[in-house]
């Protein structure tokens, strides 16, 4: 009892901001110290393909101390690294960064996860973003200067394989197979709790279908009410923006690794193509915000969901564009927290949905809005998942995948048992208790 009596005394003293003592508070630091000494029983070491499980060249991370997720998962390590960074572990965050190297070597882009069954489909893009944490936490223009030839394969399968008839780029289950079709109908029924094979369904609808939750797999929001069950038929919001983020970035890499000015002002060009398509599609001038963008059926959704912060998180909005985003908080942000879509009537309970907080849509929300000068917002979001991490760890001892923005809790609404987690639920909370104690 004294352990949860001091976490919900600090809880109630973070109301004043980060004036308070939040940032010094013995049960921050506690959590720290549990995550600092934790890192390490989330390290593997696979030299060699074993079975199923792709062998990597160096020792990497896996989200899950036990249990569920015993992988290297893309997108899921980019958020792990920002913790490891902050925590002095650059050698083993670069050690991750040179495994995905090493895959998109291998197989022409980054995997889900070094596992077989991954080798269909990727997972949203983060590896400029990991190199360039890398790099500016340690830097080595001999290392960016390698990474650079294999950070261009990646992005050219992302502007071969998966990109739309509008010149945005989308999600696809292309590259599966029959059989996997076939299973992830029957995940989506399974995770939906909803019969979709019906007596009339043609094996043109079955296909379509499967596809489209594999694609739904690949954009990481599996499952959410954002596509309608037709992630392949969408442009999204949070895709593009970090593609824009590879386009800047690789101007920025071009200028450091001396490539020249031509090349710069190449990259430079990409990404501002990319943004003029965003605001052509995506931004609903009305509403002043940016939605998904159906190409297929040349509509919006409109589905308000946290992937709108990515603009920020990419730098991708204009400052006229941020407001409206920033606005968008009025509908995701609530009591605990950061929801990842806002809170209305959907036809399946999604665990990508209301009333759940996802670490990483949190941690890309504040970074954004630190960015764009938007502090009191990024302080009090913060505050928040500092909270809701406090509370529950006081409870259970542990970090968890995602936590209930409503009732400020780990228990949510999951297509799967939700596992303890350290992963993307740690780096956010290191990453996000040192932007507060930057704000002091």
């Amino acid at each position: 009892m004294r352990a949860v009596f001091f976490v919900l005394t600090a809880i109630t003293a973070l109301s004043c901001a980060c004036s308070s003592n939040l940032c010094d508070e013995p049960e921050v630091r506690a959590v720290r110290k549990y995550i600092s000494s934790s890192w390490t029983k989330t390290v593997r070491e696979t030299p060699e393909d074993d079975g199923t499980l792709i062998g990597l060249p160096f020792p990497y991370t896996v989200p899950s101390p036990e249990g569920m997720f015993q992988e290297l998962y893309y997108w899921d390590t980019y958020f792990t690294n920002e913790g490891l960074i902050r925590d002095g572990l650059v050698g083993l965050a670069r050690g991750n960064v040179d495994d995905m190297l090493y895959l998109v070597d291998r197989y022409g882009f980054m995997p889900n996860g070094n596992r077989t069954w991954y080798l269909s489909r990727s997972q949203p893009p983060f590896l400029s973003q990991m190199v360039r944490s890398v790099f500016d936490a340690r830097p080595d223009t001999l290392w960016l200067a390698r990474a650079y030839p294999t950070l261009e394969r990646e992005y050219a399968f992302w502007m071969t394989e998966r990109i739309s008839e509008c010149g945005l780029n989308c999600y696809s289950g292309k590259g599966a197979d029959e059989n996997l079709v076939t299973e992830f109908v029957k995940t989506g029924e399974r995770r939906l709790k909803h019969v979709f094979i019906t007596p009339g369904m043609t094996a043109v609808e079955h296909d379509r279908l499967g596809r489209n939750f594999v694609a739904e797999a690949e954009s990481g929001w599996d499952m959410n009410p954002r596509f309608d069950r037709r992630c392949g038929d969408f442009c999204p919001v949070d895709l593009n923006s970090l593609l824009y983020m590879y386009e800047t970035n690789f101007a920025d890499f071009a200028r450091i690794l001396g490539k020249g000015e031509t090349v710069v002002e190449e990259w430079e060009q990409k990404a501002e193509r990319r943004r003029k398509l965003m605001s052509e599609f995506m931004f609903d001038k009305l509403r002043q915000q940016f939605y998904d963008y159906d190409f297929v059926n040349g509509k919006r959704s409109d589905v308000l969901s946290a992937a709108v912060f990515t603009t920020l998180f990419a730098g991708l909005a204009t400052k006229a564009q941020a407001v409206g985003v920033v606005r968008g908080l009025e509908l995701l942000e609530f009591r605990h927290g950061l929801s990842v879509c806002e809170n209305r009537h959907y036809e399946y309970e999604y665990q990508w949905s209301f009333p759940n907080c996802w670490p990483s849509s949190t941690f890309m929300t504040v970074m954004g809005l630190a960015d764009y000068g938007y502090h009191r917002d990024a302080v009090r979001l913060s505050e928040k998942y500092i909270r809701l991490v406090l509370e529950s760890y006081a409870k259970t001892g542990k970090l968890w995948e995602k936590y209930n923005v409503i009732e400020g809790t780990e228990s949510v609404g999951s297509e799967y048992e939700t596992p303890e987690m350290l992963g993307w639920s740690a780096g956010t909370f290191v990453a996000l208790h040192e932007y507060l104690l930057k704000r002091k």
